[in-house]
């Protein structure tokens, strides 16, 4: 079948198609994404403003159009933590769904984390043994860890890039006092979670998605995205903690010129690269093997798994 997912994140509200059937890997058909930034959108109040709904509606329209001209059976829709942390959250997806007929799911950050685990297990398969998953979006960080494909733990924390960057940095680039500030915040916040998550045993096998790791994988020397998703790429604790200096050190636009970096998420890799290194520092990750597959991945596949399911069956009460 013909499955479309619209992701409306932090950063980017993406959709993808895919062609797919249970038991085979969702195959890649068409994309198209903008980067709204929708947590640029919220206010003082934590509320949505007009603009920022207005192209949020305005894409979710042009998203079903082309999921009709592309064929696809079932649209599946869901919203991360800039639409569920926003006061005007429901009120905003419910005229979406008025005037677009389109019910878009709020998924959890519990929840967030246990699909991208399931897109991460089905990845790299059984024979990873315990796997430890890592991903930094626009406005959280999601950790899980298990053996099977519901993890043993799944945590988000509010430190998404984007999120950080908004609220620690002033200055391009950010001066040494935001730096060390945020990063006492970020390191503080990880630790805390370290002992819920080891406590199940240690990890096999450690893993990062997101296009925040991606990047700093590449810019890191990792292969660039050209050369195909099955080509291994990783990235080591010192050079995470090598360009972690660098980044917070560099304007946005000297970020940009790097290998593999979007003028787009230049602004926030520092944040992010900061989130990275305590990750890997603090559950002393030695290497991060780079999978290509992350939240939207495993939306399909659970999706494929509750044939004829809802989304709705996505959250953690299923």
């Amino acid at each position: 079948m013909r499955l479309g997912v619209l992701d409306i994140g932090s950063n980017t509200v993406h959709l993808l198609v895919v062609d797919a059937h249970r038991g085979a890997r969702p195959m890649p058909a068409y994309s198209h994404k903008v980067d709204l930034r929708l947590t640029e959108h919220l206010d003082k109040d934590q509320k949505l403003g007009r603009d920022g709904i207005e192209r949020l509606g305005s894409f979710v329209e042009e998203a079903v159009h082309l999921a009709e001209d592309k064929g696809v059976e079932d649209l599946l829709a869901f919203a991360t933590s800039a639409v569920r942390e926003a006061a005007n959250g429901e009120q905003v997806l419910a005229a979406i769904d008025k005037r677009c007929g389109v019910h878009i799911a709020v998924l959890s950050g519990r929840d967030e984390a246990r699909l991208t685990f399931l897109a991460v297990r089905r990845w790299f398969g059984w024979s990873s043994g315990r796997l430890l998953a890592f991903d930094i979006g626009g406005g959280s960080l999601e950790i899980a860890a298990g053996v099977d494909e519901e993890p043993d733990v799944a945590v988000s924390l509010p430190l998404g890039a984007g999120r950080l960057t908004r609220d620690w940095f002033t200055g391009d680039p950010p001066g040494p006092d935001e730096v060390r500030k945020l990063r006492k915040h970020v390191r503080t916040e990880i630790a805390r979670t370290v002992g819920d998550v080891v406590r199940y045993g240690e990890a096999n096998r450690a893993v990062a998605t997101s296009k925040t790791f991606k990047q700093l994988a590449r810019i890191a020397g990792a292969a660039p995205s050209s050369e195909g998703p099955y080509v291994s790429r990783s990235l080591s604790r010192q050079d995470m903690a090598d360009w972690a200096a660098k980044l917070t050190s560099m304007k946005s636009a000297e970020r940009a010129q790097l290998s593999g970096v979007s003028e787009g998420r230049a602004a926030q890799l520092a944040a992010g690269a900061l989130v990275a290194d305590a990750a890997m520092d603090l559950f002393e990750v030695d290497r991060l093997d780079v999978c290509p597959w992350a939240l939207r991945e495993g939306v399909i596949l659970r999706r494929l798994d509750l044939l004829p399911g809802r989304l709705d069956q996505l959250n953690g009460s299923e």
